[in-house]
């Protein structure tokens, strides 16, 4: 890119460039990485395409535009990403918030409802996601978050320190859900192989992705009032039968936007 480039250049090249790599919506990924080198909003974009950008500016995009042409999560290129009510910070230390995850934070609070002070666990509580929004949006819940992952414990900390809001954070795995709450979240691995998936997901921390008996397991060993689990595509009516196995009662499953059925929950 040259020197006498504007910002309707360089949203026209980056939007080739990233469909030229494969990248599904990329005129609004183009706009998403314009807007942040910029520190504009979409309309404040498209309200002066004609301004000249410096040469920090162009070489800014052009460093963020190789790392999402290589595929790396567009969460990760911009370094934060939305999630509810919230700003993260995210990296490679742990999964991106995906928005799907939005509807188990959803399914948490609706279960709250009447509690007082509820003591709340998240298991796999990676860059924090759900354990901060439960506690954003329920100031007087208890919220805990655990971790196998030092990296990914880090990253929630920072989150957590950034937002303001008071979680307690452990490194500890399946294991916490034994010591007695109101409400047990996960959203565990439940990945077989990264085969024929997005290559995005090579950049995500593999611990987090891949693994399987994680629901069956923290169903099992939970010592909870309500237990609301996220699973993969096709998943849900295994788990559903697993929590009913293990004595659960009112097991639902609720889709995410797509249509798709996404958590499990139920209670004890």
């Amino acid at each position: 890119m040259g020197d006498a480039v504007t910002a309707r250049d360089l949203l026209d090249l980056g939007t080739r460039r990233l469909l030229d790599a494969g990248v599904e919506n990329a005129r609004r990924e183009a706009e998403w990485i314009v807007g942040h080198v910029l520190g504009l909003s979409r309309s404040e974009i498209y309200a002066a395409p004609d301004r000249p950008l410096g040469a920090g500016e162009v070489q800014a995009a052009e460093a963020l535009l190789v790392r999402r042409e290589a595929r790396e999560p567009l969460a990760y290129v911009l370094g934060e990403w939305g999630f509810r009510h919230l700003t993260l910070k995210t990296d490679a230390r742990a999964l991106v918030p995906r928005p799907e995850t939005e509807v188990v934070v959803d399914r948490v609070l609706a279960l709250l409802r009447g509690s007082e002070r509820p003591r709340v666990l998240d298991v796999g509580v990676g860059s924090g996601a759900i354990a901060l929004s439960v506690k954003d949006e329920r100031p007087d819940a208890s919220v805990t978050g655990v971790d196998v992952s030092k990296q990914a414990l880090s990253l929630a900390r920072e989150n957590a320190d950034r937002l303001g809001l008071e979680v307690e954070l452990r490194e500890q795995g399946v294991e916490a859900v034994a010591e007695g709450w109101d409400l047990v979240v996960s959203n565990p691995p439940y990945v077989d192989t990264l085969e024929g998936l997005e290559p995005e997901l090579r950049f995500e921390p593999e611990r987090a992705l891949l693994g399987t008996g994680f629901h069956a397991l923290i169903a099992r060993t939970a010592r909870t009032r309500f237990l609301v689990l996220e699973v993969g595509d096709g998943q849900a009516g295994d788990v559903a039968g697993v929590l009913e196995a293990e004595g659960y009662r009112d097991v639902t499953v609720t889709r995410d936007l797509a249509g798709i059925e996404r958590v499990v929950e139920g209670a004890r």
